[in-house]
């Protein structure tokens, strides 16, 4: 597509899309009374405007029934996570028994790992991506401490190569291959957090599973913004928080995948809770754990209503978009037109003051666009707060920009540009 670096070009783009009245489903953070561009959804999504209603359903629920609540009323709380399940299934593509929405992120990932990580002679080791989400890093290490390993030896990082930002798939595959029968499981994210670099998931997928390994995700930074194909890419099992591109809410829900070929696996080991027995003869109160089919046999503490009602008022925004592809078609054009307006901000300043770490491939990257800032990294993110454009910051110099499909325009990313090209001549 042949872009223009003008106002006139933006508002068409946006005039053309049919996503465009989405915008109007969510509530914008104000600075002196005015509305900020936020290009921050990669950390935290805005809220829905049907957010309130949602958890003033359920607190009216809470003040007329009370305890009754569990199973009297419209969304009895017993079976309201099943609402979510059918919403989160297309998002992820998973069967609507492979989902689960429970607890959060680091928690689920734990859980899962009871389950999928299980050491035997030589094989222990687990694979990742090296400079993955903190979280990933301490959970994984935990793990492998637990079953009485060195994190040094069973743990093995793929870096990007020597000047490189990004990892190369081959590079990836190859160390799969390369361990070969001492891999217990691979476990990447989905999207890489800092660079937002979306991993070629089937392929890594299909390596694990030839080296006789268990493959798991974490897809905190791709539910919600890249198309999956958990079920069909044969991935064994993954979990993400809802928060980011989700939008439910700080610290929202987290919800787990599990592929359907393990459900009849006796042998597997799990944490037991309560809320994770078989549903029809739960309040019998019997010894003896036996899970509920599914995903739904993961859980352990009972739902959590009320933030389950914030992410059920974003998934609905969701399914008013038509799920993920709709929103990806237009993401794929968001980031290309960011990707091009920060070109036409170095060619203006003739140098590259902003190198762009997001892979340039369409296909490689969701919707981010990490850039490092070759002067004045943290007074160039600040004068843009300033001026009422919302981004991330990560240590050393790298500025996170993330034009969301259901809420940013391409207005917002044409008027980013040019407030950065201003800043960048004032500061340099």
């Amino acid at each position: 597509m042949i872009f223009e670096n003008n106002l006139a070009f933006a508002r068409q783009m946006d005039q053309q899309d049919p996503l465009r009245e989405l915008r109007n489903e969510f509530l914008f953070p104000q600075q002196n009374g005015k509305p900020f561009i936020y290009l921050c959804g990669n950390s935290l999504g805005l809220q829905p405007k049907t957010a309130k209603h949602h958890i003033d359903e359920q607190l009216s629920n809470w003040h007329n029934l009370a305890v009754e609540g569990w199973f009297e009323g419209k969304s009895p709380w017993m079976f309201y996570h099943k609402r979510l399940k059918e919403l989160i299934a297309p998002i992820v593509g998973a069967n609507p028994q492979e989902v689960s929405p429970m607890n959060t992120l680091t928690v689920n990932l734990h859980l899962l790992m009871v389950s999928f990580y299980r050491p035997s002679g030589k094989r222990f080791k687990i694979i990742m991506e090296a400079g993955a989400f903190p979280s990933d890093q301490y959970a994984i290490e935990s793990q492998v401490r637990y079953h009485g390993y060195d994190p040094k030896e069973a743990i093995i990082e793929v870096a990007p190569k020597a000047g490189e930002h990004t990892l190369r798939t081959a590079d990836i595959l190859a160390a799969i291959a390369d361990q070969g029968d001492e891999i217990a499981l691979v476990l990447f994210g989905g999207v890489n957090y800092f660079t937002g670099q979306w991993y070629d998931m089937p392929a890594i997928t299909k390596a694990g599973h030839t080296a006789g390994a268990i493959v798991g995700f974490d897809l905190a930074h791709a539910a919600g913004n890249v198309p999956l194909q958990l079920h069909n890419w044969d991935v064994d099992f993954a979990c993400w928080c809802s928060y980011k591109y989700q939008n439910s809410g700080p610290g929202g829900i987290s919800a787990i995948f599990v592929h359907e070929k393990h459900f009849e696996d006796k042998a597997m080991n799990r944490f037991a809770g309560w809320w994770g027995y078989q549903e029809q003869e739960r309040f019998k109160m019997a010894k003896g754990f036996v899970p509920e089919v599914g995903a739904d046999g993961w859980q352990v503490s009972c739902t959590q209503v009320i933030p389950m009602s914030l992410y059920y008022a974003s998934l609905r925004i969701f399914e008013k978009a038509g799920f993920i592809e709709p929103l990806r078609e237009k993401s794929k054009k968001l980031t290309a037109y960011l990707f091009y307006v920060i070109d036409q901000v170095n060619k203006s300043l003739g140098e590259v003051q902003y190198q762009i770490i997001t892979p340039a491939t369409e296909a490689d990257r969701g919707a981010q666009v990490s850039i490092v800032a070759k002067h004045n990294a943290k007074e160039v993110f600040n004068a843009l707060m300033l001026n009422n454009i919302l981004g991330d910051w990560r240590e050393p110099n790298v500025i996170r920009l993330s034009p969301v499909p259901l809420y940013n325009s391409f207005e917002d990313v044409f008027i980013t540009g040019e407030h950065l090209m201003k800043i960048s001549k004032e500061l340099v």
